[in-house]
């Protein structure tokens, strides 16, 4: 059975443009293979804690050795790992916040990067070792980052493609949800364009 991830954000809860997109595209790429499932990565009312030290000396302790503490916040890496392997599509969404993602999908990023799980390190480099996933990025934003004078201020898709090409997910396709503080006209069309996007990525898959 077919498994779609869909990784959510958005502090804004139901207002949030994002997580409305991602959830519509997920839903058409599930209507689009049946028996697929949807499983759902709530980052806004489920936050993964921040990695401490527990965490960063936990990962590279073994299994039988670590604390009580390890244990639980490794646990939870290795549940957010195991999740993104099992899928065969990811959707994630973000608004843009200060020019970056949000600090809750940050969280995920660096639970999802575990060397020696997700990627590895050889004679020739670093190697990802999350591949085959189609990941679309839904990117919400006030501003227009896509070009013009704004787009060097734009540091959220860069880092999302670097970070999710590292893991070996190099098939990305980003929607853009931009101009959405530009008025309520500017609004609706920035949603309008976006939701025919993932018509038009819905048919390709």
């Amino acid at each position: 059975m077919s498994s779609i991830l869909l990784v959510t954000s958005s502090p804004r809860g139901a207002a949030s443009h994002s997580t409305r997109v991602a959830t519509e595209l997920a839903n058409k790429l599930q209507a689009k293979t049946p028996g697929a499932k949807i499983v759902t990565r709530d980052l806004a009312n489920n936050p993964l804690p921040h990695i401490d030290a527990d965490y960063a000396s936990g990962i590279y302790t073994p299994v039988e050795s670590r604390s009580v503490q390890q244990q639980n916040v490794v646990g939870v890496s290795d549940a957010v790992v195991d999740e993104l392997f099992a899928a065969d599509a990811v959707v994630i969404s973000t608004g843009m916040i200060n020019f970056n993602i949000s600090s809750t999908l940050k969280a995920w990023i660096d639970h999802i990067a575990r060397a020696g799980r997700t990627f590895s390190y050889g004679a020739e480099g670093p190697k990802g070792l999350v591949t085959g996933k189609k990941v679309y990025v839904v990117i919400a934003s006030g501003g227009v980052y896509s070009d013009g004078p704004a787009a060097a201020f734009d540091h959220a898709t860069p880092y999302l493609k670097t970070a999710l090409g590292f893991l070996g997910m190099t098939d990305v396709e980003v929607i853009r949800i931009e101009g959405v503080a530009m008025g309520p006209e500017a609004e609706e069309k920035a949603i309008s364009s976006a939701l025919d996007h993932t018509n038009d990525l819905a048919l390709a898959a």
